[in-house]
């Protein structure tokens, strides 16, 4: 089972134990074992640390989902770019992106602080897939 994270930019520190709560959650009772997270802003980077420590117990797997192409330093194994996504123009690959990690997950974490923004237009997307949404 695979889980994906959507999250504003400016997202605070805060939430890292709810954050930490529900991995564990879903890691425990519903097997997952494959996790998706961005690259874009503060929300991205708790998950990634979150994740990270997780790993030293549990059997996961984490991957990096880009929306650009990365210059040869900076892409490793655990990143994927998803196939098609070199033809989506710059100012629309984020979107293109987090439709196709939804497309490709069982599960939704989100931390969102207003309706508006890509983050929440993901999570609406989710939603209207069926996809199990945990808000934090």
């Amino acid at each position: 089972m695979i889980c994906t994270f959507f999250g504003h930019r400016d997202c605070p520190s805060q939430i890292e134990l709810s954050l930490k709560q529900q991995i564990v959650n879903l890691i425990e009772n519903y097997s997952v074992d494959t996790f998706y997270v961005g690259n874009n802003g503060n929300f991205d980077k708790i998950v990634y640390k979150t994740l990270s420590s997780l790993k030293c117990t549990y059997e996961i797997k984490i991957y990096v989902i880009l929306a650009y192409l990365p210059n040869n330093d900076a892409f490793s194994s655990d990143s994927i770019y998803p196939e098609g996504i070199e033809k989506v123009p710059p100012k629309f690959a984020i979107p293109w992106r987090n439709k196709w990690m939804v497309n490709n997950s069982d599960y939704v974490i989100a931390f969102l602080r207003h309706d508006f923004g890509g983050a929440a237009k993901s999570v609406e997307y989710a939603e209207k897939k069926c996809i199990k949404v945990i808000r934090i």
